[in-house]
This record gives structure tokens, C-alpha cells and sequence, in this order.
């Protein structure tokens, strides 16, 4: 399903090379679920951003379904996004939106039909459980409902894959493990959960597969694993 093949990721600051992934091989495999740790700085981010074909590997390749992504042309690399849902750990969410339009946003782009987005809006917020704020605007939510929201938008598609980068990072712990629930609900569903986070906690309580990075490498690969550096 992805694969990364002995990628490396090198940026150049103030006139020397910085390697934000080293020499980076593994797979996933469908309907898994799988936590990237790592601290800060670890490559975590620059892994996402290659999956989702925002930047190219400066060595090895990342394989999307057998397809090289670096090789995907201008017309396609659109509807290989729409094929990943993405979370952040800042919602970004339009502010002078309601929820429901927020999500619908995500449809209008790519010229989803006023009739699909009727009907689509309304299941995807009754399956993170917004059915009763679809028409309240990003203030009036706490910050576990509006990562929810940002959930229902990264579902809105219906992807293949969901990267969440630090999703948890905002919230409290109650609302974390809210967010961390609904994750897991979505994996049963049959989507790939791909979760980059440095707490230890969440990592250690999922009890499923885990990739640990440091400085670029992964230094663990380990199913039921824990965040140990």
C-alpha cells in the first residue's frame, strides 16, 4: 500500500546540508494503524509532507499503491491528495464558516455537486458526532470539537489514508483520547491511520505498531510497540 525505499530528505540551511530523513525504508500495509514518534525534529513532518507529495525525496523513492508520487504529473497529484486525509494540530479551520461549511469547502473545490454535499456533509458529521453543531462557527467549539470537525473534513473525501500530525497537541487530556477514539473507530472502518506525535502516553496505550525516529533515522520499527529513545 506505501512503501518507503531507503529515502532521504536533505535541505540546505545557511550553506550546509541538513538531513531531515536518513536512508528511511518501510511498509504499511491496509487497515493499519501505525504511530510515527519521535521528538521534535525527529523527520516526522517531512515524512508526512512526502506522502503527501508536497515535497520530493532527494535520495529513494515513496510509493503510493505501487505508484512512485514523485512521478505523478501536475493533473494528477491533485486526486492523489484527495486520496489522503490530512489533521493538523492547528484545525485550520475558516473562521467566518459554520461547521457544515467548513466541510463543504473541501467539496466545492473539487466541484462536488450541491446534491453531494447535502447529502455527504451530514454523515460525515454524524460519524465524528457534530450532528448538533453544524451550523456553529469555530468559536463557539471547544478545541476537541473543532479538531473533530477537522476530521470530518479530512473524511470528507472518503481516503484511503489519514495523516494526523500531532493532532492531540492542543487539547486537554480528555479531549485527546476523544480525538484518539474516533481515530481508532476510523481504522475499523477500513482507513489507514498514520499518527505522528511525540506523546509517549498515547503511544504506549494503543498497543499497535510503531516507528520511531531520531535525527532523520528510524531506530525502531515494532508492532505493539512503545515510544522508548
Amino acid at each position: 500500500m506505501l512503501e518507503f525505499k531507503n529515502v532521504s530528505k536533505i535541505y540546505p540551511v545557511n550553506g550546509e546540508d541538513f538531513i531531515a530523513l536518513n536512508d528511511v525504508s518501510f511498509k504499511i500495509g491496509e487497515k493499519e494503524f501505525i504511530s510515527i514518534a519521535g521528538p521534535s525534529g525527529a523527520g516526522k513532518s517531512t515524512l508526512l509532507n512526502l506522502l503527501l507529495g508536497k515535497e520530493n525525496s532527494t535520495k529513494g523513492q515513496v510509493f503510493f499503491n505501487n505508484q512512485d508520487i514523485s512521478s505523478l504529473t501536475g493533473k494528477e497529484m491533485p486526486i492523489h491528495r484527495r486520496r489522503i486525509g490530512m489533521i493538523f494540530q492547528d484545525f485550520k479551520l475558516l473562521s467566518r464558516r459554520t461547521v457544515s461549511e467548513n466541510i463543504a469547502f473541501a467539496m466545492e473545490v473539487v466541484d462536488r455537486t450541491n446534491e453531494e454535499i447535502a447529502e455527504d456533509v451530514p454523515q460525515v458529521l454524524d460519524l465524528v458526532g457534530l450532528a448538533d453543531k453544524a451550523h456553529c462557527f469555530p468559536h463557539q467549539l471547544s478545541g476537541g470539537e473543532r479538531q473533530r470537525v477537522s476530521i470530518a473534513r479530512a473524511l470528507i473525501h472518503r481516503p484511503e489514508v489519514i495523516l494526523a500530525d500531532e493532532p492531540t497537541g492542543n487539547l486537554d487530556l480528555l479531549n485527546t483520547w476523544d480525538v484518539v477514539r474516533l481515530l481508532l473507530k476510523i481504522n475499523e472502518l477500513g482507513t489507514i491511520i498514520i499518527l505522528a506525535t511525540h506523546d509517549r502516553e498515547i503511544i504506549n496505550n494503543l498497543n499497535r505498531r510503531v516507528i520511531t525516529l531520531n535525527k532523520g533515522r528510524i531506530i525502531r520499527d515494532e508492532e505493539n510497540g512503545k515510544y522508548i529513545l
